[in-house]
């Protein structure tokens, strides 16, 4: 079936880091309308509840250490849909193209002659802090920032991410799904060169309620998660724009619930 012959359109929606109103205009506009959806674990009932009833459902979450559906059964469903419906929404937590597979899923709608759009979400990386009063940015502490994942295996024989040389890349660091890795994560950018007493925070739940924010110098950060019993999903910001956090600017968290982390 070629582009033409198909009635539907894809659209790869960003849901935000959770609090409803982070929400594009777009977003919130074409959840109020759209005939299929297909959504993520880290998307809360208040989100879902935007959608028409009439609309046909479809739960492709991952979660870590539970049944996860494989990416190539989600772009499968993808293609199907687009078949039968003029409307389809890809909600995907934070922003679809960052760390959420989007371009993935682009690529293989295009490929089958799916008519596909994006629509960009406020991400984790950015809100998390917000909310905790902490600047990813900042003229006295942080220039530059790098945004990566730590959910890698660090011992793997060839890891995509080299945290020895991000210990010099940039003047900060903001790691999504990085907590079960955390202790493996410190001891490599310290071996890199990192301070051990550079300042960290670690934002659990960011934006919604039970959010809870962290600090502690990398040296201790791991087993002080630990102790605390930090859960996901967290962003981890390691960097001395830490030390610039501002907690009377920083918005309240949405009473709204959030799936249970994985």
């Amino acid at each position: 079936m070629t582009t033409s012959d198909r009635p539907g359109i894809v659209y790869l929606v960003g849901a935000g880091p959770g609090d409803p109103e982070l929400l594009t205009v777009k977003a919130h506009r074409l959840l109020g309308s759209c005939d299929a959806l297909v959504y993520d674990s880290l998307v809360p009932r208040e989100v879902l509840d935007l959608v028409p009833e009439s609309c046909e459902r479809h739960f492709v979450g991952k979660r870590r250490g539970h049944h996860s559906v494989p990416q190539p059964s989600t772009n499968a469903v993808l293609v199907e849909l687009s078949a039968r419906h003029a409307c389809v929404v890809r909600l995907k937590g934070g922003d679809p193209f960052l760390f959420g597979r989007g371009g993935e899923e682009a690529a293989h709608l295009v490929k089958h002659g799916v008519r596909v759009e994006v629509v960009p979400g406020v991400t984790a990386g950015i809100a998390a802090p917000a909310y905790a009063g902490i600047p990813v940015t900042h003229r006295r502490a942080g220039s530059s920032v790098t945004f990566v994942t730590g959910h890698e295996e660090i011992d793997k024989r060839r890891p995509s991410v080299n945290w020895r040389s991000l210990a010099s890349a940039s003047d900060g660091l903001v790691i999504y799904m990085g907590l079960h890795n955390l202790p493996r994560i410190a001891d490599e950018l310290m071996a890199g060169g990192l301070r051990p007493e550079t300042p960290v925070a670690v934002i659990q739940q960011g934006t919604v309620a039970g959010q809870r924010c962290l600090q502690a110098p990398l040296t201790e950060i791991a087993e002080r998660v630990r102790v605390e019993q930090f859960a996901s999903p967290s962003i981890v910001v390691v960097g001395d724009v830490v030390n610039e956090q501002v907690t009377a600017c920083a918005p309240q968290p949405a009473a709204v619930t959030m799936p249970i982390p994985f």
